[in-house]
C-alpha cells in the first residue's frame, strides 16, 4: 500500500490501520473537537498490543502529521508499516 504524494498519507489511514489489525496491533484515529476549537492539535493515533512493547500516541494538527508521526514511532519498535 502506497499513499499518493499528491494527496498525503491519510488516503490510506484505513489500510493501515487494517494492516496493524492484521499484525495483532489494536489501533485507533482520534478527532478531538474540543481541542481543535482551542487550536490545539487535535488528530491523536494510538495503538497497543502485538510487538508494541507499550502504547504507542501520536499526535498531529493535521491528520497527514499525525499519521506520519505515528508511522515513525511505530517503526521505531519494529513495526515496519508499508506505506
Amino acid at each position: 500500500m502506497k499513499s499518493d504524494p499528491e494527496r498525503g498519507i491519510e488516503d490510506v489511514a484505513l489500510l493501515i490501520l487494517e494492516w496493524l489489525g492484521e499484525q495483532g496491533v489494536g489501533a485507533g484515529l482520534r478527532l478531538d473537537a474540543e481541542r481543535l476549537r482551542d487550536g490545539r492539535p487535535a488528530w491523536t493515533f494510538f495503538a497497543s498490543g502485538g510487538p508494541l512493547p507499550h502504547g504507542v500516541r501520536a499526535d498531529g494538527d493535521t491528520v497527514d502529521r499525525c499519521l506520519r508521526a505515528a508511522v515513525e514511532e511505530l517503526r521505531t519498535y519494529g513495526v515496519d508499516v508499508p506505506c
